[in-house]
């Protein structure tokens, strides 16, 4: 018997309940989106997603400057923003924002922490945001040693809390929409 993976079972859950989903996606490269529209028939739940790799990029994109200036490129800050503008630029019923940093060190962006990725998956009422630390030495998870195979590793974490939310919800007191004020 084959087994599914989460990106095909978040295809199917996305038919089922007739939702559409968008990224905004900065450190996994559009990876993210590619990996859902790697699956057939994701077109109908999937439009696209951004890349915005820059800050130039994701202001162009929406996220306001004064977050970016203010909190960080960096951060849950910029993560909500992100999935908030892809969102509403896509009208779509689900927007994912992922911004950080890997093994590397951004010289551009001082709030760059080797290994933190912050993440945000905006639908219905809620923001679920997290950040995810990962370990210092990548050799030390199985089969996570290149700058590709971290993305998959953060994608696929991203996959699975969203097949997550998807059945069972979340706590809405714990990711409230929130306001992000200058």
């Amino acid at each position: 018997m084959r087994t599914t993976s989460v990106e095909e079972r978040i295809v199917s859950l996305l038919k089922e309940k007739g939702l559409k989903i968008t990224t905004m996606e900065s450190c996994t490269s559009g990876l993210l989106v590619s990996t859902i529209t790697d699956i057939e028939g994701a077109s109908s739940v999937t439009e696209g997603g951004y890349v915005t790799y820059s800050n130039e990029a994701k202001i162009t994109e929406g996220v306001p400057a004064y977050i970016i200036n203010k909190m960080g490129v960096y951060s849950t800050a910029t993560a909500i923003a992100m999935a908030s503008s892809c969102k509403a630029k896509r009208k779509a019923d689900i927007g994912i924002g992922v911004t950080g940093t890997f093994s590397n060190v951004d010289p551009n962006n001082v709030d760059s922490k080797s290994g933190e990725v912050y993440y945000c998956i905006d639908m219905k009422d809620i923001h679920f945001k997290e950040k995810i630390l990962l370990p210092n030495e990548f050799d030390q998870v199985e089969g996570v040693t290149t700058r590709h195979q971290q993305k998959v590793y953060v994608v696929k974490y991203i996959l699975t809390k969203l097949e997550d939310l998807l059945l069972n919800g979340c706590d809405p007191e714990l990711n409230k929409r929130v306001t992000i004020y200058e």
